[in-house]
């Protein structure tokens, strides 16, 4: 004989599997680098500062 399985720790292992794979497929799809995201916060400050200074009183 084998030895017996618990059924829902098998359930549990696989829902697990299942949810980290598609937390991958996700980080690949939507995921930028942290020097992707400081770059275009650089971008976005300068585009501000830029538009502060051509501002008319």
């Amino acid at each position: 004989m084998s030895t017996p399985v618990n059924l829902n720790q098998f359930r549990k292992q696989k829902a697990r599997a299942e949810k980290r794979a598609r937390a991958n497929e996700n980080a690949v799809k939507f995921g930028r680098s942290k020097a992707e995201k400081v770059l275009d916060k650089a971008r976005t400050e300068k585009s501000d500062r830029d538009l502060d200074g051509k501002k008319r009183e």
